[in-house]
């Protein structure tokens, strides 16, 4: 929704507020494009009944992770009825959002001058067909008569590492750092001549007829004549009130790396070994912090619609599971410059010998044959994940860079909100899935094997040149270019969810992007070695069953014995086959490729990076492979 307007320019799925189009990110729609504001915009009192998401375990991660006034998770504001009364109070109701670039190209005659002038017009006068905002060129003179002609987003902009954005400065370039000599206000124009060779875009100033290319601007000797990074937060509406020293990077509007989402996300799972009980006191845990003395446990009992799920037990033991919760393991002395485990809970959860009871949020079942014989050697364990919830949470957006999914410091992180934020956006999605763990033995064997191989070493090489290169530079301490390092045993367990989540899109009708992985993998002193793969979208594709039945016997076997024979050979081959990030190449990935084992960015937990099929199938040494034949 455009704050100066307040009616709906687009939609977007929730989910995407995690991944795509988030606070910061610029949206791109069909005659302009947007910048999603930060959280001091957003507005929820026009939703009169909404409920933050409950997910006890994922607060305390954002909280850990530098974001400790955060109370609450927050699912995007949203109200039924848009699509019933577009001029409606639910049409009044969404993200926030303002137009940016800046600057605008009126595509008849070219000419560029900011948005907030009086040169261009804005109109969005069909509620039900939001998609047909636009902007126009008031006065054109190339146009006399019909429609005023459309105008665009002028298409480059500044950002810097430091989560900075700001408009290019068209009058200072044209005039190279000078003020017009015949205007205070000089009418420019924008002239895009296209070419093979780059960008091809002259800026010439109509009052006093200078003119200059961008392409003088682009490339590495072009950074030089960049000015220095003001500081801008477009997204707060403010500046950084320290100075920004990162450098400038010139970007053409929509490229790839103009935002990442730095997420953290959570399954729903009970603790450890707890009763329903205390499953149901985490999953109301927003509720029950709120009572400070058991005296308060029958009013809330009698009012509170969501501690019907306690009915069955007394107040005794509801608040005994209150105390137990709320003296619950501390986090504060953990290692604060990593991540927070999200992952050891779920692991012990999946490796456990007794399952969970049942519960709307979780369910596994096991097979109480075990697994089926001939995958003995593969597989210590099938789970049918029948039913899961998974919660994410935004905490922050970097620029430039991705942020490193174990590391939250290599890159800088831009804010949300000006000040420091009560909430922070979440989104729920619910789904099934599929457990497999891997025999200990079998791993332990394959370590042991390629410890002091060239091709691991070679990724080991590359990962610690792939650090150095996007360090920042900007933070305290030493740096450690091996720092969680993942190890030989995770480049394993995810090559193989990958030939896995490739062909249960090819053979079962999932589409890769409506799958999503957990790669649970150890050391020497840590037994984790399992993988989850699972349906979490917010649509009915992923909560049908489909995956589930993927786990018996039958199908499982077949699934495993393609996805094994698939790895032996690309049709890239021999290129892919023997690809290895030898010095000085940072990439992260060997015998890989989209044609073999790539999926897209939302399904895979690491960016398709750490993969190689050499280290599952035997395509070169065969002391390589994890797995020497199919099964």
């Amino acid at each position: 929704m455009a704050a100066n307007y307040f009616r709906r320019v687009g939609a977007v799925r929730p989910s995407h507020l995690m991944f795509t189009t988030g606070v910061g990110s610029l949206v791109d729609l069909p005659n302009f494009s947007v910048l999603v504001r930060g959280l001091d915009d957003w507005n929820y009192s026009g939703i009169p009944d909404w409920e933050p998401i409950a997910e006890p375990r994922l607060l305390a991660a954002v909280r850990k992770l530098g974001e400790r006034d955060v109370k609450e998770l927050r699912p995007a504001p949203w109200l039924d009825g848009a699509d019933r009364e577009p001029s409606g109070p639910a049409g009044r109701v969404g993200v926030p959002v303002m137009p940016f670039p800046g600057w605008l190209r009126c595509t008849a005659c070219d000419e560029l001058a900011p948005i907030d002038s009086k040169v261009f017009g804005f109109e969005n006068s069909k509620a039900r067909k939001p998609h047909e905002a636009r902007f126009f060129h008031s006065n054109c003179g190339r146009k006399k008569t019909g429609r005023k002609p459309l105008a665009v987003g002028a298409r480059f902009v500044l950002a810097c590492t430091a989560g900075h954005l700001d408009d290019f400065p068209y009058p200072q370039f044209v005039h190279h750092g000078a003020d017009c000599v015949s205007a205070s206000h000089p009418r420019l124009r924008m002239d895009d001549r296209g070419g093979n060779l780059g960008a091809n875009v002259e800026i010439k100033c109509l009052s006093c007829g200078l003119r200059r290319n961008m392409r003088e601007v682009f490339g590495q000797r072009g950074a030089e004549k960049l000015p220095r990074c003001r500081g801008r937060r477009a997204h707060l509406g403010d500046f950084e009130s320290v100075e920004c020293k990162a450098e400038l990077k010139l970007l053409v509007v929509g490229a790839s790396n103009q935002w990442f989402a730095q997420t953290l996300s959570a399954l729903a799972v009970p603790r450890t070994g707890a009763s329903e009980l205390q499953s149901k006191v985490e999953q109301h845990w927003q509720v029950l912090e709120q009572i400070a003395a058991p005296m308060m446990l029958p009013f809330a009992r009698a009012n509170v619609t969501a501690l019907r799920d306690l009915e069955k037990w007394s107040d005794e033991e509801i608040w005994a599971a209150i105390e137990r919760h709320r003296a619950g393991p501390k986090t504060d002395d953990d290692d604060d410059k990593g991540y927070p485990d999200l992952h050891t809970a779920e692991w012990e959860i999946f490796s456990a010998a007794q399952l969970p009871p049942p519960s709307d949020d979780f369910t596994l079942r096991r097979d109480p044959e075990g697994v089926p014989g001939r995958l003995k050697e593969h597989y210590a364990d099938v789970i049918q994940v029948e039913r899961l919830r998974e919660v994410r949470a935004l905490v922050g957006f970097t620029r430039l860079d991705a942020p490193d999914p174990t590391d939250p410091g290599l890159v800088t992180r831009a804010r949300l909100a000006r000040s420091k934020p009560t909430w922070v956006p979440a989104s729920e999605v619910r789904g099934e899935g599929i457990f497999l763990r891997l025999p200990e033995d079998l791993l332990a064997d394959w370590e042991e094997r390629v410890s002091d191989s060239d091709p691991l070493l070679e990724h080991m090489g590359a990962y610690g040149r792939f650090r150095k290169n996007r360090y920042s530079g900007r933070i305290a301490g030493p740096f450690d270019p091996m720092r969680h390092w993942p190890g030989a045993r995770y480049l394993a367990l995810h090559t193989l969810s990958h030939l896995l989540i490739r062909t249960i899109a090819l053979e079962c009708g999932y589409s890769s992007a409506s799958l999503s992985e957990r790669i649970y993998a150890g050391d020497d002193n840590d037994p984790r070695r399992g993988i989850l793969i699972y349906t979490a979208v917010p649509d009915a594709e992923g909560t049908l069953g489909g995956l589930v039945s993927l786990a018996e016997e039958e199908p499982l076997i077949r699934l495993t014995r393609r996805a094994l024979a698939d790895a032996y050979h690309c049709s890239s081959d021999p290129l892919c086959a023997e690809r290895l990030p030898q010095e000085p190449a940072d990439f992260l990935h060997g015998a890989a490729c989209h044609v073999c084992l790539f999926v897209s960015e939302t399904t895979c937990e690491r960016g398709n990076r750490f993969l190689d099929r050499r280290f599952v199938v035997p395509i070169a040494d065969p002391a390589l492979a994890l797995f020497p034949e199919l099964p």
